[in-house]
C-alpha cells in the first residue's frame, strides 16, 4: 500500500504535525493488523526525518523519498491493474484549481519504484473519481466525470468508452453530486463505495442539519436501482454520516466515513472525535466480517480536503 506522508509546512501550517501523527498511525495499522507491506512516500529531508521519528522499529513500512506537490496519491499516482501492470492519466490539478510542482510526476515515480510498465492515457481522470468492484462495474459521480474542467465534451457514453478502454470497466453507475464544498467536485470516495461484489455502502445523513442530506439519499436511490456488469442486483448498506461538521473558518468540511482504505486483513475508517464515527465502525463491521475494522482520527488531514483513501494507492503483489 502506497501512502502519502504530509510534508509541506506551507500547504499544512499549523494542521502539519498532526497531520503527520495521523498518517504515521495509519501506516501502523496497515502494516500491523492492515496485513500489507507500507511504501510511505515522503517528499524532503525534513519530512523524512518527521517521518523516520514516528515510525522507528516499525516492521513492514519502507520510505520512499520522492516528489510530490502534495498527499493524494490516488489521484495523482498510477491506478494499478490485477496484471500488476499501470495505468496513468493526465492530472490537471483537480480541474486547474491546485496545480502543484510534481504532482504530475507522482505516476511515474511509483511506477519506477515497483517495476511496473506503464501506460499512459490522454485524458483526465483521478483514482478518487471511480470506485470498482474487481469485477468489471464501477461507481462515479457526474458532477466530477462529466466537469468540463476535467474533459471538456465528455458525456456518459466517451466517458464509458474511455473507462473500458483504458481499465476494462464493463458497466458504469452513474450517481449525480458528491458533498458540498468538495474541491474535488465531487468524488466518488466520499459518496459510495464497493465493500464487495454486488453490495455498496452509502451514508445516511447523522443529525437534523447534515448538509449533504439530500446528496446520500439521491445516491441510494440510484444505487438500489442499478445493477451491477453481471446482472446482479446491487444490495445497499447505509453507513451513518459524520453529520455537518465545519472547518476553522466556519465553512462545511467534506467529512466522510466512505473514505476508508480496504487492507488486505483490515478496513482503516476516518472518524472525526464524535460518536457517529463508532457507529459507522460498526456498521461496516456488518459487511467486513473477514477483516479488523479499525477507526483512526482524521480530523487534521479533512483540512487538506481528504482521508485515507484519498492519501493511498494499492499495489497488487
Amino acid at each position: 500500500m502506497w501512502v502519502g506522508f504530509p510534508s509541506h509546512a506551507d500547504l499544512w501550517q499549523d494542521d502539519l504535525d498532526l497531520a503527520q501523527d495521523e498518517v504515521a498511525a495509519l501506516a501502523r495499522a496497515l502494516a500491523g493488523p492492515g496485513g500489507e507491506h507500507v511504501k510511505l512516500l515522503v517528499c524532503g529531508e525534513t519530512a523524512v526525518a518527521a517521518a523516520r521519528r514516528r515510525l522507528a522499529g516499525v516492521a513492514n513500512i519502507e520510505i520512499v523519498a520522492g516528489e510530490f506537490g502534495d498527499v493524494w496519491l490516488r489521484d495523482t499516482g498510477p491506478i494499478f491493474t490485477a496484471q500488476g501492470d499501470a495505468a496513468a492519466f493526465t492530472f490537471n490539478g483537480w480541474g486547474g484549481k491546485y496545480d502543484l510542482p510534481g504532482d504530475d510526476t507522482v505516476a511515474n515515480q511509483i511506477a519506477a519504484s515497483s517495476g511496473a510498465a506503464l501506460t499512459r492515457h490522454p485524458f483526465v481522470l483521478e483514482g478518487g473519481a471511480l470506485d470498482h468492484d474487481g469485477a468489471g462495474t464501477v461507481l462515479t459521480t457526474s458532477q466530477c466525470l462529466l466537469n468540463p474542467n476535467r474533459n471538456r465534451n465528455w458525456r456518459e457514453a466517451s466517458a464509458e468508452a474511455a473507462l473500458a478502454a483504458s481499465l476494462g470497466t464493463r458497466k458504469v453507475i452513474w450517481l449525480g453530486n458528491g458533498l458540498v464544498n468538495d474541491h474535488t467536485d465531487g468524488h466518488v470516495d466520499n459518496l459510495a463505495r464497493f465493500v464487495a461484489p454486488g453490495v455498496v455502502a452509502c451514508p445516511v445523513a447523522f443529525g437534523i442539519d447534515d448538509p449533504n442530506a439530500d446528496a446520500y439519499d439521491a445516491a441510494a436511490r440510484v444505487l438500489a436501482g442499478s445493477t451491477d456488469a453481471e446482472g446482479r442486483r446491487l444490495r445497499l448498506v447505509r453507513v451513518p454520516s459524520p453529520g455537518k461538521m465545519l472547518d476553522a473558518e466556519g465553512n462545511r468540511a467534506p467529512a466522510s466515513h466512505m473514505n476508508f482504505l480496504i487492507a488486505n486483513q483490515a478496513v482503516i475508517v476516518p472518524t472525526y472525535g464524535d460518536l457517529a464515527g463508532s457507529f459507522a465502525v460498526q456498521a461496516l463491521e456488518e459487511v467486513f466480517p473477514d477483516r479488523k475494522v479499525i477507526g483512526l482520527p482524521s480530523a487534521a488531514l479533512l483540512t487538506g480536503g481528504g482521508s485515507f483513501h484519498c492519501i493511498s494507492q494499492q499495489e497488487p503483489a
